[in-house]
């Protein structure tokens, strides 16, 4: 077989085409949320293809701490209702609950995550979940980065002038990983 290939009687196997992987870039609105009792962070992000994503509008939700966890779950579950309401966002992408070691601190982020879970469901709005490492990942392209880092990172990738809170730029990074990573 050597002998025939070196005098150039061997043809080459032809191997067949292998299949082009094109991902469809995401299409429409997304409401990133970063979920917290006294401090939830809203970013709604309009992505088109080919094209800078384009910030609509973001909110922090602060609830003083004198007020009750069902108040706080009631203002939280009002400024999502809002923002779906008023901008009919194609998808809702939530950071996923952090390993905390404090069980009533694990308690009160499931519930704050529920009030913008239900606010969402409610509007029949698709609901995605991310790990915390994963957004950091897919945004500034490692699982460790800071909160900064982050927001340094988000606010290059819109274009955004104005320095975003950090609960903001942590709401847009969600929404943004959930656009960047997305399988239809």
């Amino acid at each position: 077989m050597w002998k025939a290939k070196l005098e150039g009687k061997l043809a080459a196997k032809a191997w067949p085409e292998a299949p082009t992987l094109q991902r469809q870039a995401f299409h429409g609105r997304v409401l990133g949320i970063d979920p917290s009792l006294r401090g939830t962070g809203l970013a709604l992000i309009e992505f088109t293809p080919g094209r800078q994503p384009v910030l609509l509008r973001c909110q922090t939700v602060k609830i003083a701490a004198k007020l009750s966890m069902a108040h706080c779950l009631a203002e939280i579950h009002q400024a999502v209702a809002a923002f779906v309401a008023d901008f009919d966002p194609r998808h809702v992408a939530l950071e996923q609950t952090i390993y905390v070691q404090n069980f009533q601190t694990a308690q009160i982020l499931g519930a704050a995550r529920g009030a913008a879970i239900a606010a969402a469901a409610l509007k029949k709005k698709e609901i995605f979940e991310y790990a915390p490492l994963r957004v950091k990942q897919a945004v500034a392209g490692r699982g460790h980065a800071s909160k900064e880092q982050v927001a340094r990172t988000v606010m290059g990738m819109l274009g955004h002038g104005r320095t975003l809170a950090l609960d903001e730029s942590d709401a847009a990074a969600v929404a943004l990983c959930h656009a960047l990573t997305w399988r239809p």
